[in-house]
């Protein structure tokens, strides 16, 4: 019997372990502090495809990352769970200078042809098709977008995988002939998921770790009535997103800052300035019967590149970090993929297109 642990259980440590959970011959083991996890305040937009980065890498690591919840989907199912995590609702796209809509109506349709689940693409007009929406005359319409809740996602892998999470915060001893050892218990294989704080599982191991965090906070709002299950995700220019959810649940947000640390303290301020925004939009905001803030640390990396694969030094320790804002569309797809790494499957992504060892080396 292999033993291996897991330390994160956000998107990508609970991907892999409802992946590893299916091999014959492991027994599984996830830690996770339970504090700031990125994956539970991910405001959770999945459309890639209008994104204008040049890093050619990263767009394919979107896109492949979109498409695979498709499969995810179907594996969760095939297991009798609910997938309520998932919908695509559609986007309606603003911009405040309209002109710009053709443009990326243009990249959307040029990334259809290798990214169907696109679906339909088009500028439309503000009409009664976007009840209750306003401040903008045009929009750039896609079908296939899709919102993802990422804690009931977490939980969904997690409860499917028939996993119990191990909440403490640990440290990584290494023993010899290869093995490692994690709260008093050894291990043969390791996966390092835990975002922005890889290095503190790195850095005493005379590592240095190319990880910075970012904070993200957002508000929810809930409804009396239930009545935004198939309302649109709405992306107007800048940070602002308008996310709807099942049961009366609205998201607000999300924000990036790169100088606030590992700090979970909530700004009302800024909040209160993504709510303003957010009423020019959907001025029935306003009717919300009560509202709660989260606060999430992600990771991002000094390119914005994220990362996955061994860590150099270190036999059957895999890693993964740097995904940033876009970690709910990627990080299914790289949990996959750590878990094919450690069980000795051929991966669907290839680690050496996001090469660990530019992020993590040996002092």
């Amino acid at each position: 019997m292999k033993k291996i642990a897991i330390i994160g259980a956000g998107v990508v440590g609970a991907t892999a372990a409802y992946y590893l959970s299916k091999e014959e011959g492991i027994e599984l083991t996830v830690f996770d502090e339970g504090l700031g996890q990125a994956t539970k305040a991910a405001a959770g937009i999945i459309c890639p495809w209008f994104s204008k980065r040049r890093h050619k890498a990263w767009y394919r690591l979107a896109r492949m990352g979109a498409d695979f919840y498709t499969r995810l989907l179907a594996d969760l199912e095939a297991d009798g769970m609910e997938t309520a995590f998932y919908q695509q609702s559609g986007l309606i796209l603003l911009k405040k200078d309209e002109a710009k809509l053709q443009e990326l109506l243009a990249i959307g349709q040029q990334r259809r042809q290798e990214s169907p689940l696109i679906g339909e693409l088009g500028i439309r007009k503000r009409s009664d098709d976007v009840a209750n929406l306003s401040g903008f005359d045009y929009y750039l319409w896609a079908s296939g977008a899709a919102r993802v809740d990422g804690a009931l996602l977490v939980d969904c892998l997690l409860r499917s995988a028939s996993v119990s999470v191990v909440k403490k915060k640990v440290r990584l001893g290494l023993l010899d002939q290869g093995r490692y050892q994690i709260d008093h218990q050894v291990f043969d294989g390791l996966i390092l998921a835990s975002g922005a704080w890889l290095g503190e599982l790195l850095e005493p191991l005379g590592y240095q770790v190319d990880v910075s965090p970012q904070k993200g906070q957002l508000r929810d709002y809930y409804f009396a009535e239930p009545h935004l299950t198939d309302f649109p995700l709405v992306m107007p220019e800048g940070e602002l997103d308008i996310i709807p959810f099942a049961n009366g649940k609205l998201s607000i947000g999300a924000s990036h800052e790169n100088h606030q640390g590992f700090d979970l303290a909530v700004d009302e301020a800024l909040l209160q300035a993504f709510e303003d925004e957010a009423l020019l939009y959907f001025p029935k905001l306003i009717d919300a019967a009560s509202k709660t803030a989260r606060v999430g640390i992600r990771a991002y990396t000094s390119d914005f590149a994220p990362f996955f694969g061994e860590v150099p030094g270190l036999p059957q320790v895999y890693a993964a970090s740097g995904l940033g804002s876009s970690g709910l569309t990627t990080g299914p797809l790289l949990g996959k993929a750590l878990s094919q790494l450690v069980s000795g499957h051929p991966s669907l992504v290839d680690p050496a297109d996001y090469p660990i060892k530019n992020y993590i080396s040996q002092e």
